[in-house]
């Protein structure tokens, strides 16, 4: 091999050069320009960059070609904290904050205060009427969610459940919303149990056969059949990792998606998982590098490590004994630093994440209306965007 020809793919193992990725990032070369790997930084995070509608760029804002620096981060929240006020009061309120999006319960366990389903599908104008409320405001729908177990061992409770889920996919199909947020669910046992039964032990030959058959015999063949529904309505599953759910990390995720379709991802709580020892970055990175994370809550949680040294992580002391708890929800910005999240925003936008940060309101000790205002202003002060 000649000189010439060696230098020339040591040169294209070396990807490009310092000079090349400024050039590129600044935008002077042509459109389209891809990475050296030849996939533009979002490819594969599962992430659609869909703009809130009438969201004008504010002003000055510069087109970079560059996908990490053309996405961007919005600021939103989960209305269902607000389900005693109507919905003209929280969309008000929502502009006074300069929110762009807002996450909107459709039933189950959020409850439907701000959205009429069945009138929504029923009838195109007053589809459009919803909507223009939102867009009067400044604001898009980041999500519909449906929080529930729809694999209850009551056969009613999970037929209702499921029921919810499905509407929510027709509607959110109807509205032109991407995102359905919800549970994975918990089965009960194969005896006949009549209560859910989360099984996070390999202790003993019980607990092994248990979760074996709870995946084999019931998380499977019911996510089989609705992600195949989500995947025909076009939209896209956010499940959220909860304690008490067969979905609870990352791990058991992919699991999921692996064994239905892409329709399957995440809406990546991490107020859920901080208690567990996840790094948000670590968790983030998995998510995007498997094009799974679709929806994000913006939530925080304080760790008392007073009590996590007597105790342990693992804890059933009430949410309202704060000061007993080893770990409670917190306002974003009042259980992990500033740096903190400046850099789990930064894990975001570096793996190709371009939507919504959706604040969900379940601090123990603030109002809602002050923990939302407090959240919203801490992230908006520290946007990559």
């Amino acid at each position: 091999m000649s000189k010439n020809k060696s230098m020339e793919l040591s040169d294209k193992s070396q990807g490009l050069s310092r000079r090349d990725f400024l050039a590129r990032s600044a935008g002077t070369l042509a459109a389209g320009t891809v990475a050296a790997g030849g996939e533009s930084a979002a490819a594969g995070t599962g992430q659609t960059a869909a703009a809130p509608q009438n969201q004008p760029n504010p002003a000055g804002e510069v087109e970079h070609k560059n996908p990490r620096y053309r996405s961007r981060l919005r600021v939103g929240m989960f209305t269902w904290p607000f389900n005693d006020k109507p919905l003209g009061w929280v969309l008000d309120y929502a502009q006074s904050l300069k929110l762009e999006m807002l996450e909107i319960g459709a039933g189950n366990d959020p409850g439907a205060a701000h959205c009429p389903v069945e009138s929504l599908l029923a009838d195109a104008g007053a589809r459009r009427r919803y909507l223009k409320q939102f867009a009067d405001h400044g604001l898009a729908i980041s999500a519909l969610s449906c929080h529930g177990n729809p694999l209850h061992p009551d056969t009613k409770i999970a037929r209702a459940r499921n029921t919810v889920y499905e509407r929510t996919l027709r509607l959110a199909e109807l509205l032109e919303v991407p995102v359905v947020n919800c549970f994975s669910g918990c089965p009960g046992d194969d005896r006949g149990g009549g209560r859910p039964n989360w099984v996070v032990s390999l202790e003993t030959p019980e607990y092994v056969n248990l979760l074996r058959w709870q995946w084999k015999e019931r998380v499977l063949p019911y996510w089989r059949g609705a992600a195949a529904l989500a995947a025909r309505h076009g939209r896209r599953v956010g499940l959220e990792f909860d304690p008490g759910y067969s979905v609870f990390n990352v791990n058991s995720l992919l699991r999921l998606r692996q064994a239905t379709n892409d329709a399957i991802g995440c809406n990546l709580d991490l107020s859920n998982m901080f208690a567990q020892g996840v790094e948000a970055e670590a968790v983030i990175r998995a998510l995007t590098g498997a094009g799974a994370l679709f929806h994000f809550h913006a939530k925080d949680a304080v760790l008392d490590y007073a009590n996590i040294a007597v105790n342990g992580v693992l804890d059933t002391t009430p949410y309202d004994q704060v000061e007993r708890r080893v770990w409670s929800y917190a306002a974003v910005g009042y259980g992990h630093d500033v740096l903190y999240w400046k850099r789990t925003l930064a894990a975001l936008k570096t793996g190709g994440y371009d939507y919504v940060l959706s604040i969900e309101h379940e601090d123990p000790i603030t109002a809602p209306e002050v923990g939302v205002r407090l959240s919203a202003k801490f992230l908006q002060g520290i946007l990559l965007s």
